[in-house]
This record gives structure tokens, C-alpha cells and sequence, in this order.
């Protein structure tokens, strides 16, 4: 039984699913390795439009599996880094995806996949989730994840779960940033195929181009950012994807990439 299951339907939606129902879908190296490809791969398949992460079994993930760090604790501090760039580089891979990215929750969200659901563009969470950060009760710490946490929830908060490792519900994720939407847990799917319906509706181009600018934009104005942002939009409108949006709006019919 694969750790990990994918799957592309025919409006170009994947969806990753981890696999490990029996230990929470807690993900070691392999995983990790494994996920990093799969991030990379449907990133650039151009059939794929949307990537949907979810996880199978009562959790979305419990975070890094115990019997993976125990073996770690034995290796060299040189085997310890190059470990840790596996999942620095898998949460990179995933947050710069050119693909809209979805995180679906349920059940426990803690450690390591909290990080997976921060890296991700849009997050929905039933409303029975439970969060944590539970690093420093094993004397660790957040630290490849942090950077995409911080941007969630902001230090402030980090300041206070990163510290405290206590639960935190969907709700209190909800206000925090980190989650967009809570939902039932009978309303998970019907959430999901609304908010893939939006993203189906952008311009495959345009979405990857706005996810860029975002990265692009996080900082002070800059004349050299304005001179950008201009640049970007000038080629927006003479692409193609851009002039069929265009013409699609002004004929009153649906754009090209729309199904």
C-alpha cells in the first residue's frame, strides 16, 4: 500500500492524499522525499490546474512520525541538516507551487503538518480540528516550518503556540489566519468543489503569474517594485490568456479555459 496516493481527475484537479490512516498520517523521510517529487511533478504538469492535499484515516496528519525523529536523534549533526533540508525543501517546493494549492482538514493537525497547511494558497478545516505545535514538549523546536507559520498566523501568535504547544481549535486557526474556512464535517467536500470552482474559473497563466506577484510584492514600495508590478501587467494584457479573458468578457461567453 503506497504512503502516498495521487490522482489527476479530467478538469486537471490532483489530488494528494496521505496514507497512513494507522499512525495518523504522520510522515517520515521517505514521505517526505516522495511528496517533494510529487509537488515538483504536478507543478509542472500542465494538465494539472489545482492541487488538493488531503489526508486519509481519522487525521489530516499528526506531523513527523516518532520512530523517524527517534532514528534521527542517533545520526550526526551533518545526517541531522541534510535530513532537515528534505522537509525544508518538500514545504518550499509545495508554497511555490505554480498550481493553486488546497489544504482539506480533518481530525488532528499537529507539528510538522501545520507547516503543510501554511505552505498551502487556500485552507479549509472541519470544525472538530485540533491544532498544536508540539515541537519543544520533545525538546524541538519549529524551525523548517516556521518561516511559512510565521506568515500565517504571525509572530505574535507564534509567540504564543510555538511556546505554549498547546491545542488550538479550528476556529481559533480561523481567526489566527492560518485556516481560511471552517466548515462541518459533512461540508468538507461540498467546501472543496466550491473553492476549486473559483480557482477553475481563473486563468491557468494568470493564477500561477498572480501567485508569483505575491512573493514578488511582500515588501515596501519601491520604485523598482512599481517599475515591476507595471511590467507584469503590461505582459498580462498582450499575452494570450489575457486577450482571450478580455475578448471572452466583452462577447459574454465563458473564456477558453473554462470547461
Amino acid at each position: 500500500m503506497s504512503d502516498i496516493l495521487t490522482s489527476i481527475d479530467p478538469r486537471g484537479v490532483a489530488t494528494v492524499t496521505l496514507n497512513r490512516p494507522e499512525i495518523h498520517n504522520a510522515f517520515n523521510d521517505t514521505v517526505i522525499a516522495d511528496l517533494a517529487g510529487i509537488f515538483r511533478r504536478l507543478g509542472d504538469d500542465p494538465a494539472v490546474r489545482i492541487l488538493v492535499l488531503r489526508g486519509n484515516g481519522k487525521s489530516f496528519s499528526a506531523g513527523g512520525d516518532l520512530n523517524w525523529m527517534r532514528r534521527m536523534a542517533g545520526y550526526s549533526q551533518e545526517e541531522n541538516v541534510a535530513d532537515a533540508m528534505g522537509l525544508a525543501t518538500m514545504l518550499r517546493t509545495l508554497n511555490e507551487c505554480p498550481k493553486p494549492t488546497l489544504a482539506v482538514i480533518h481530525g488532528h493537525c499537529f507539528a510538522g503538518a501545520v507547516g503543510l497547511v501554511a505552505a498551502c494558497d487556500i485552507a479549509i478545516a472541519a470544525d472538530a480540528v485540533q491544532f498544536a505545535l508540539t515541537e519543544v514538549r520533545l525538546g524541538l523546536i519549529p524551525a523548517t516550518i516556521g518561516p511559512y507559520v510565521v506568515a500565517a498566523m504571525g509572530a505574535r501568535a507564534c509567540r504564543r503556540y510555538f511556546l505554549t504547544a498547546e491545542r488550538f481549535g479550528a476556529a481559533e486557526a480561523h481567526r489566527l489566519g492560518l485556516v481560511h474556512e471552517v466548515v462541518g464535517p459533512d461540508d468538507l467536500d461540498a467546501a472543496t468543489e466550491r473553492h476549486i470552482a473559483h480557482l477553475l474559473a481563473g486563468g491557468p497563466m494568470a493564477l500561477a503569474a498572480a501567485k508569483d506577484l505575491i512573493r514578488a510584492v511582500d515588501g515596501p514600495v519601491s520604485d523598482a517594485m512599481m517599475a515591476d508590478t507595471a511590467a507584469r501587467i503590461a505582459n498580462a494584457r498582450a499575452g494570450a490568456e489575457g486577450r482571450e479573458g478580455l475578448a471572452s468578457f466583452f462577447d459574454k461567453r465563458k473564456p477558453g479555459w473554462v470547461k
